[in-house]
C-alpha cells in the first residue's frame, strides 16, 4: 500500500518556486534541518556557507508564520521540521560558443523546495525541553532567550568577557609574584658567583707576585772608562 503522497503531507507549509538553484545544491543544505526543531534549523541554515541556505531560510520562516496565521500555533517552540524537499523545476538552455565554430549547452537549473512543519510529538517534545533546560543552566544567570534584545545581548557578552579579563587578571599577579621572586634568586646567585671570581682572581695574582724573583738593583757604580 502506498504511504503518504507529497502533498498530502500533515503540518504547514511553505514554498518556493522556480528557485534559481539546482535542486542537488538545495538537497544537501535540506539534509541538514530534516527532523531539527525550527530555532535549532534556523541557526544551522544562518551559519551555513551555502547559497541555497539564503533561500530555505526565508522559506522556514515563511511555514512558521503560515503555522501562526493559518492553523494558531503561536508558540513556535514546539514546531520542528517535519518534512522537506526540493522538486526539479524546468531547466533554461543557454548556449556558449567554444572552438571552431562549436557551441555548448549550459543548463541552468531551478526548483521548487517545500518546507514543512509541524507540532512536536510527546517523546520528542520531553527531550528537547530537557536540553533546553540544561543549556539554560549551563548559562547561569543570563536572561532566556526568546525575547532577548540586541542590546541585552551585547551587555550579557561584555560582562561574561570583563568576568574573563578580571580572573585572568588575578591570576596574571599571582604569576608575576613568582616571577620577581625567580629573578632575585637569579640575580644573588649571580653576584655571589662573580664575587668569588673576583677573589680567586686576587689570589692568584698574590700567589704570582709572591713566587717571582725580586728584580736586581741596578748597580750605583759608574762603568770604568776606557784608556
Amino acid at each position: 500500500m502506498p504511504g503518504t503522497k507529497t502533498n498530502e503531507r500533515p503540518g504547514t507549509r511553505a514554498q518556493v518556486r522556480y528557485s534559481r538553484v539546482s535542486p542537488y545544491k538545495a538537497r544537501e543544505v535540506l539534509d541538514l534541518i530534516r527532523n531539527l526543531p525550527v530555532d535549532r534549523a534556523d541557526e544551522v541554515l544562518q551559519f551555513t556557507a551555502r547559497g541555497p541556505a539564503t533561500v530555505i531560510r526565508k522559506v522556514l520562516a515563511s511555514a512558521v508564520a503560515n503555522a501562526g496565521h493559518n492553523d494558531e500555533i503561536t508558540d513556535d517552540s514546539v514546531l520542528y521540521v517535519s518534512a522537506c524537499y526540493a522538486d526539479e523545476g524546468p531547466t533554461l538552455k543557454r548556449w556558449r560558443p567554444r572552438a571552431r565554430g562549436r557551441a555548448t549547452r549550459i543548463r541552468k537549473r531551478t526548483c521548487h523546495i517545500t518546507v514543512i512543519v509541524s507540532v512536536m510529538p510527546a517523546a520528542m517534545l520531553a527531550k528537547v525541553e530537557a536540553e533546553r533546560e540544561r543549556a539554560g543552566a549551563g548559562r547561569g544567570a543570563a536572561a532566556p532567550r526568546r525575547g532577548r534584545t540586541a542590546k541585552d545581548v551585547r551587555r550579557a557578552r561584555v560582562a561574561r568577557s570583563r568576568a574573563a579579563e578580571g580572573h585572568d587578571h588575578d591570576h596574571d599577579h599571582e604569576h608575576d609574584d613568582e616571577i620577581v621572586d625567580t629573578e632575585a634568586v637569579e640575580e644573588a646567585e649571580a653576584v655571589e658567583e662573580l664575587e668569588d671570581d673576583a677573589r680567586g682572581v686576587e689570589s692568584a695574582a698574590g700567589v704570582g707576585e709572591a713566587d717571582l724573583p725580586e728584580a736586581q738593583e741596578p748597580s750605583s757604580s759608574t762603568p770604568k772608562e776606557k784608556s
